[in-house]
């Protein structure tokens, strides 16, 4: 990719919307001058840590950061550690932010300016291919974080070929409304790329209420598409009232439940697609749900088994890498995905995936959420379950499992709780569910 650069933005004129901010639309030309101006303010440094909760001003601050050859590190966790620790560990790193973050003693951070105004009538800003452009770090529910570079051009590359998988290439004038932070892989390329790269206008704010979500996507005007995650298109499906109509859905973080894309797309009257991708390569494959079960390569990813692992690589991809999902292959780029390789367990010699057993559960009518767990210790192989089902009892949820899965992983016991501790992707990390079981077996 040397001596190739991208634009950062690919809008028709610099008086276009780009972003639909809280005091209303801002446009391409005071974008351009709000990232010039920034870029000045920014102290120097090879490192920042964009923490800005309102999309636009992170937009701003990652195409700034960008302008001063400065690399975007996106954390997994807000908690005070785990920020503190990412920046010690990146030498002259500093955060930038927009909520009043306080850094410990020995750190820097910039509050993200309120007066900018500089001159956006000049070019739109490209950047070497090449460049490292962010930092991306995993979840955090399979241990610890790990880095994960992104260059300019992986990035670029990856988003314009999800879109063409997605059919939105050419789509003109949309407007995408995101329920994830953009400081994941999914909420970066998904919504801030994906707009930037395709002329599309996204909403600075990042709504989580179902009245608030509703609310915005009734707002719109054009094409509206929504960017989005099974946790959160469940609580839509189950809203009361009228849906109102999108152009088009996108899941991913999770495996999405074939009834419930069937619902929203019914509710939505739109497709909904899912994006399969991991925070090594990036994006890789797309389906729409309810479809086929098969997923289908994005351009310039194909997939290769290599002893027994399958890896991902292409031009559109971050880096070749091993996949860390069980992957059933039927040409290089079309697949079946069988559940993650740390998911499996094996019972009495026979064996499944937490996966497809929180799949099974999640399906039962009744079941707003749930998850199976295996236990580290205490001498006992038997899995556990926490679900969120007021309406239930504990036989009436092993009798439905009993119909879908073998008796082996029913679980014993099953603890109805009030809610799962869920992060904003809809994950649920390590910590949090040991903390969890621990409240639980406490009370």
């Amino acid at each position: 990719m040397q001596h190739v650069s991208y634009p950062f933005l690919c809008h028709g004129s610099h008086s276009a919307t780009l972003v639909h901010g809280a005091s209303g639309p801002i446009t391409v030309e005071r974008f351009l001058g709000d990232v010039a101006a920034l870029a000045e303010r920014l102290p120097e440094a090879p490192y920042v840590i964009n923490l800005c909760a309102d999309r636009y001003r992170f937009t701003v601050g990652f195409a700034a950061a960008l302008s001063r050859r400065q690399v975007t590190l996106l954390p997994s966790s807000e908690a005070a550690a785990p920020l503190d620790a990412l920046a010690r560990r990146y030498d002259g790193a500093y955060f930038l932010h927009d909520t009043g973050f306080v850094a410990a003693k020995d750190l820097t951070a910039t509050a993200f300016p309120t007066d900018l105004a500089g001159d956006g009538s000049g070019p739109v800003p490209s950047f070497p291919a090449d460049q490292t452009a962010a930092i991306l770090f995993t979840s955090g529910s399979t241990g610890d974080p790990v880095a994960n570079p992104r260059s300019w051009g992986a990035l670029v590359l990856s988003t314009r070929a999800a879109a063409r998988a997605l059919g939105l290439a050419d789509l003109k004038g949309a407007t995408l409304l995101g329920t994830v932070p953009h400081q994941h892989s999914y909420g970066i390329e998904s919504i801030v790329m994906l707009a930037l790269q395709h002329g599309f206008a996204f909403h600075g704010s990042r709504a989580l209420l179902p009245a608030d979500i509703l609310a915005q996507l009734g707002a719109m005007s054009g094409p509206r598409i929504l960017i989005t995650t099974p946790v959160h298109l469940r609580s839509l499906v189950a809203h009361d009232g009228a849906l109102p109509p999108v152009h088009a859905i996108v899941s991913a973080t999770a495996p999405l439940a074939l009834d419930l894309a069937r619902q929203a797309e019914q509710r939505f009257g739109a497709p909904l697609y899912e994006i399969y991708g991991c925070s090594e390569v990036g994006q890789i494959a797309a389906r729409r749900t309810v479809a086929t079960e098969a997923w289908s390569c994005i351009d310039d990813i194909v997939l290769e088994a290599r002893g027994d692992d399958v890896w991902a690589s292409g031009p559109a991809a971050a880096m070749a890498a091993p996949l860390n999902d069980i992957i059933e292959l039927r040409d290089p780029q079309h697949f079946m995905l069988r559940g993650r390789k740390q998911d499996m367990i094996n019972i009495a010699g026979k064996r499944s995936s937490l996966s497809y057993l929180n799949h099974r559960l999640n399906a039962i009518e009744g079941v707003v959420d749930g998850v199976f767990v295996q236990p580290d210790s205490g001498g006992t192989s038997r899995l556990t379950a926490y679900v969120v089902a007021p309406g239930l009892t504990s036989r009436q949820i092993l009798a439905a499992l009993r119909r879908e899965i073998d008796p082996a992983f029913l679980p014993r016991p099953i603890y109805f709780v009030d809610a799962l501790p869920r992060n904003p992707l809809g994950k649920i990390p390590r910590h949090a569910m040991e903390q969890l079981s621990l409240e639980t077996i406490e009370r």
